[in-house]
């Protein structure tokens, strides 16, 4: 949305677009918690937290606001997988890339003890552990998961080198029930269970997404219902919902945007353009 569009409905920005400022994510009690505890204990402590939901329940949301928490901490390294579903030699790769280490992938071993070194190093200069924050990690490849616990701990699984935070849907959750994953399915420390939302939940979520986009009345009450009626307790939905609401208003210039409008929008019949009052 360009500004002119943005100060038409008095926007700081667009509420319901994917890359929303860190400040404007709705941070709940939950959500609070889990990074509060892995910013005070696992990244001194270390070892594996995990994140699991459904599509478009709020995982990815979630890792933003930690990266955003971690990164605030100059002693902290963050780094996130982009591509988890690589191979164990484009793993190493991502992995020397991520924290500064120079890897060959076809010697897995010299690898595997430069990233433990500079971990090492890292740990005793700062008493902090790296944090690597992986995404869609259900599409991780069981041997890299096995060798993602290998290359975390060290002394008989006495001191843990890195924190890991897990983030995936049900097949995630399945996965680390296999017999060869049984061991680092054991080692998750920290959890959050991302939820379905109920009716009063997505609704908070609306107002905030408003009010810090700059206009709470940009939509009705009316309307503010039936989006959280129609969005199956999905927050992906609601917001994919509200946006094309919100570029069909800007297209008519509709300055607030009501059911008659979401009737035409999302009816049987195409909308015809109507001025505002």
């Amino acid at each position: 949305m360009n500004r002119k569009l943005l100060a038409l409905y008095g926007l700081k920005w667009n509420p319901f677009t994917p890359d929303l400022p860190t400040e404007a994510l709705q941070v709940t009690p939950a959500v609070e918690h889990f990074c509060w505890r892995i910013e005070q204990h696992l990244t001194r402590e270390g070892g594996f937290a995990l994140i699991t939901g459904e599509p478009g329940t709020g995982k990815s949301v979630v890792l933003r606001l930690l990266a955003e928490r971690l990164g605030q901490l100059r002693e902290i390294s963050v780094g996130a997988i982009s591509h988890p579903s690589s191979n164990l030699a484009d793993f190493y790769r991502e992995m020397g890339d991520l924290f500064g280490v120079e890897l060959r992938p076809h010697n897995r071993w010299g690898g595997f003890k430069a990233l433990r070194e500079r971990w090492l190093a890292h740990l005793e200069g700062t008493l902090l552990r790296p944090v690597l924050l992986i995404d869609e990690a259900q599409e991780m490849h069981p041997a890299v998961l096995s060798e993602l616990r290998l290359l975390s701990s060290m002394q008989f699984d006495s001191r843990t080198l890195l924190t890991v935070v897990l983030a995936g849907d049900a097949r995630l959750t399945a996965k680390l029930r296999r017999d060869d994953l049984l061991p680092l399915g054991s080692r998750i420390r920290v959890r959050l269970a991302m939820e379905y939302a109920d009716r009063p939940q997505l609704m908070a979520c609306l107002n905030h997404l408003l009010s810090s986009a700059g206009n709470p009345s940009l939509m009705t009450p009316e309307l503010m219902q039936t989006l959280c009626d129609h969005a199956i307790g999905n927050y992906r939905v609601l917001t994919s919902m509200a946006a094309e609401l919100l570029a069909s208003a800007a297209r008519q210039e509709i300055t607030q945007l009501d059911e008659k409008l979401y009737l035409e929008t999302f009816g049987a019949s195409p909308a015809k353009p109507r001025k505002s009052a």
